[in-house]
């Protein structure tokens, strides 16, 4: 009996953390990486000067002008790994949703809270229950309302779900019954929006079964 309404496409599923995160991450400052530092800048500069045409030469102001592109483009990374570590700071404390690339190249989805923040190499990795992930694989920072609001209709729905099913209850069940209900009556509108409306649909059975109950309580009663 599913009774958490989907977060996305389903509940918020908690998976098993990998480290497939940070091992691409650190792959990435291989061959494979899109960026360029200073020294390979000038092995390459070099190179095409060593390569020129000696009939066509490179003029200098040509060489200024590789270097002042090199200089913008470095400018512009240093900002962008500079934005991701102020982003990755803010992240302590709050639950998140990772996408991590896995060894068979499938994705995964990792949820759950920040507890640290580390840097390799000027790069920003998360810890989440003890793994650490790249932040350049962050998709969605959860609210502290929305974990909030998530974690009591969960709450509900694990107690809801020790019931006995409605055939065999007895009298002896109604307590039980009644402080349930008492608890997802007292669930606001936008916690009940995390309970499936098959689990709704459900409660309502059981409310009133309990009505049935109570007759037969006072039935015996009299």
């Amino acid at each position: 009996m599913a009774l958490i309404a989907p977060v996305k496409d389903g509940k918020i599923e908690a998976q098993s953390a990998s480290s497939a995160s940070l091992k691409e991450a650190n792959e990435s400052k291989g061959m494979g990486t899109t960026k360029i530092d200073s020294e390979a800048f000038l092995t390459l500069l070099v190179a095409e000067m060593q390569n020129q045409d000696p009939l066509e030469p490179t003029s200098n102001t040509e060489w200024i002008s590789q270097y002042a592109t090199f200089t913008q483009v470095s400018e512009v990374q240093a900002i962008g790994d500079a934005m991701d570590s102020m982003k990755a700071d803010g992240l302590v404390g709050k639950h998140v949703i990772m996408s991590v690339t896995k060894d068979d190249g499938t994705q995964e989805e990792i949820d759950g809270k920040v507890d640290f923040v580390k840097y390799e190499k000027g790069k920003a990795f998360l810890s989440i229950e003890g793994s650490l992930y790249s932040v350049e694989d962050l998709e969605s920072v959860i609210g502290d309302e929305y974990m909030a609001a998530y974690d009591k209709a969960d709450a509900f729905a694990k107690e809801f779900e020790k019931l006995p099913l409605i055939k065999n209850l007895t009298v002896a069940d109604i307590p039980t019954i009644e402080k349930r209900m008492e608890e997802y009556d007292a669930l606001s509108d936008y916690e009940k929006d995390f309970i499936s409306q098959d689990a709704k649909d459900t409660v309502k059975l059981y409310k009133d079964a309990l009505e049935t109950l109570k007759s037969k309580a006072v039935d015996v009663d009299n």
